[in-house]
């Protein structure tokens, strides 16, 4: 497996971790745990970021890379 490709996994991951968060902050009754899980799905929001632009680094940066 490549660079890439475990990026491309770690992502998808993500994506659904941050989508998760989002379903148990819409279904949670307690207001202080729908705030928990928006304020956790929105730190995933920003790794998931992170964690693309680096995609976008390491394909620039070693082509060899690309998924």
């Amino acid at each position: 497996m490549t660079v890439g490709s475990e990026i491309a996994q770690l992502l998808a991951t993500i994506k659904g971790i941050e989508s998760q968060l989002t379903i148990f902050a819409l279904n949670s009754v307690n207001p202080e745990a729908q705030k928990a899980f928006h304020d956790a799905m929105l730190k995933i929001g920003e790794i998931k970021n992170e964690i693309q632009n680096r995609k976008y680094e390491v394909e620039i940066e070693e082509p060899q890379y690309k998924k």
